[in-house]
């Protein structure tokens, strides 16, 4: 089928807005290419300190300057689910790239956030500036230059962003990303949301809700509900950055073995001395494009209207909310996952999986096909999943009818007509609804601010019984510059609750929502945010606050010369920025883009008429200039 005209029309929006920075950032990429073994650069110094500790064997080839050599960059730790299964990766890694006869090296680690475990405290205003502080990570692990290709071991909310932005910086390189996988199914979601709003209203003990939760998040993997940490991994298969179907395979089974050793030697077959594949080619104008509609036809994290256009940004492309809205309007929602639904990504996966939702789109005109993958030309190819023949993996059409149509249906009947992601602007600023998991009566809200400088704050109002009434809760001073926009996961079983007992509730912020987001509207990442000189801290309690997702209408229904008058609200900001590591990050807020532009600490590429070849006079012999080495040799005493 011919491709949407409105998917079109955006894309063509996109490659001609993004041609300034697009075409600096491939000149960089091309100036970094080393045509050869990478390493080639380096002098018989450099290269001996990076192989020093390496096996005889491998330390041959990596001497020879013939076989490709692989970074492994990762986010493994022991604490965190998603990351634990990791700890088994870079051994399965190495032997699967030897027998490809080439050499892997473990080049970096990364930290890993995550947000379930900081949700409602402190260390969560680390949590969006940890995605930038993992791109610098995995910059200072490629900065080494010995490597051809680069595997990147990632799973959840910022890491993966902050890997693909950091590979995007060594977009010269090819990029494959290996996946963990889902921890196998918990209790029900529609059970875990139900004790959480019982625990709210004071009806659960807290040691109910303890056991509630250890019987959701239980073993390791990924949490199994489709918030940010799924997205991620639906994004980049859609994007062509993993092997086929490899996201949702559980950890700790032969399947998810024989899909890193597929991935491992991925990367080998896709380097310089192979089908040279740069990532920074797999992600351009088109591959962005594709990223936002699986995006929408999923029900994806709204953190992804930030991280989707930082990532867009790290490959001098430049997206907007304007294309996440006129796509969300022709896109249709194809998949009811928690918490757009009561099944988790194991069901979701079972009923026919990103294969099944991949190829209902191409067929319907709505995603580009012409885009290079992992695999090479067409995304064609990711309409599969694997399963294992003997210890190999191998790959089968995707099946032709879903498994289950109350979780995966085909393009021809949708959940939704749309992707159920809208934008919302007026005098209030620009902020981005999901509206998929929000019942068609409660997408409009018209009623008195109430207004809030913290979630403890709004709680306590909670709790003391003075929010039984309509509102709209307006949460100040929670954007990037203010505290490093922590997600407001804690507010969502208290309005859940409110609006379940027949009031008019919203929320219109500066911070961001919980990934997964939930029933009751939300406005979030207001943009400019009050910091920035952001119109919602003009807002006072009582005023009249429209927020309409039909029409797109966020808006303060105050007279105009009442509200030229006024001035910025204020509020005493110090204990978001000192403890827990906060004033280490004190750049990170003070250097910070807007919303809209990704909450980014990094500039797009400059335009600039020529890119100075980085390897240029790196042929120096033995030496390195400044080396300890070099010294002795140059002033012998």
């Amino acid at each position: 089928m011919a491709l949407h005209p409105v998917v079109d029309a955006v894309t063509q929006r996109i490659i001609k807005r993004s041609k300034p920075s697009r075409t600096a950032y491939l000149a960089h990429l091309e100036a970094a290419r080393m045509r050869g073994v990478q390493r080639g650069a380096l002098s018989c110094t450099n290269l001996a300190h990076g192989f020093a500790a390496f096996p005889a064997n491998d330390k041959l080839k990596l001497k020879e300057f013939k076989k490709p050599s692989v970074a492994i960059v990762s986010s493994y730790n022991d604490m965190l689910s998603a990351h634990q299964p990791f700890e088994s990766f870079p051994a399965i890694i190495k032997d699967a790239v030897r027998k490809a006869d080439a050499v892997a090296q473990f080049a970096g680690g990364v930290p890993a956030m995550c947000d379930g475990v900081t949700q409602g405290q402190p260390g969560m205003e680390l949590s969006l500036f940890s995605r930038d502080a993992i791109a610098m990570a995995t910059a200072v692990a490629l900065s080494h230059n010995m490597f051809d290709s680069a595997l990147y071991l990632g799973v959840c909310d910022k890491i993966v962003p902050g890997l693909l932005i950091g590979a995007l910086h060594f977009g010269h390189l090819p990029a494959v990303f290996v996946p963990a996988g889902p921890m196998t199914t918990g209790i029900s979601n529609k059970e875990k949301a139900r004790i959480r709003q019982l625990y709210a209203q004071g009806k659960a003990t807290r040691e109910e809700l303890l056991e509630n939760e250890a019987a959701s998040y239980h073993s390791a993997g990924t949490c199994t509900f489709y918030g940010t940490a799924n997205s991620n991994q639906m994004l980049m298969e859609i994007m062509g950055l993993h092997m086929p179907g490899a996201a949702f395979i559980t950890p700790g089974t032969p399947l998810r073995d024989a899909l890193t050793a597929a991935a491992a030697q991925r990367a080998v077959a896709i380097s310089e001395q192979g089908s040279y594949t740069p990532v920074g080619h797999v992600v351009d104008e088109k591959c962005m494009v594709n990223a936002i509609i699986g995006l929408l036809a999923t029900g994806g994290s709204t953190n992804h209207t930030l991280h989707l256009v930082a990532i867009a940004r790290a490959a001098g492309i430049v997206i907007d909310w304007n294309d996440f809205n006129e796509l969300s309007a022709v896109i249709p929602m194809l998949t009811r996952i928690y918490p757009n639904g009561d099944a988790d990504v194991n069901h979701f996966h079972a009923a026919g999986g990103t294969g099944f939702v991949i190829r209902e789109l191409l067929d319907a005109g709505l995603l580009h096909d012409d885009v290079t993958t992992i695999l090479g030309k067409g995304l064609r190819a990711h309409c599969t999943e694997p399963f294992l023949d003997g210890e190999q993996v191998v790959w089968k059409p995707a099946p032709e009818i879903t498994g289950d149509d109350s979780v995966l249906r085909p393009a021809s009947a949708p959940f939704s007509p749309d992707g159920g992601m809208v934008l919302v602007d007026g005098n209030l600023g620009r902020a981005v609804m999901k509206v998929s998991a929000v019942k068609i009566e409660h997408r409009v809200v018209e009623a008195p601010a109430l207004t809030f400088d913290s979630q403890e704050d709004f709680m306590h109002a909670y709790k003391a019984g003075r929010l039984d009434r309509d509102f709209v809760a307006v949460l100040r001073f929670q954007g990037p510059r203010a505290n490093g926009m922590p997600e407001l996961h804690a507010l969502t079983p208290a309005l859940a609750n409110l609006q379940d007992a027949g009031r008019k509730v919203a929320l219109v912020t500066d911070g961001r929502m919980s990934g997964a987001s939930g029933k009751v509207p939300a406005a979030i990442h207001v943009s400019p945010e009050i910091l920035a000189g952001g119109p919602l801290g003009l807002v006072r309690d009582g005023d009249i606050i429209r927020l309409d997702a039909g029409t797109g209408t966020l808006e303060a229904l105050v007279p105009a010369e009442v509200w030229a008058a006024r001035t910025q609200a204020t509020a005493n900001l110090g204990s978001c920025q000192v403890g827990m590591g906060r004033e280490l990050f004190a750049m990170f807020r003070s250097t910070t883009s807007a919303a809209e532009q990704g909450a980014a600490t990094f500039p797009l590429p400059a335009p600039i008429p020529s890119t100075l070849n980085v390897h240029e006079g790196a042929d120096i012999g033995n030496t390195v200039p400044g080396s300890d080495e070099d010294f002795l040799i140059k002033n012998p005493k």
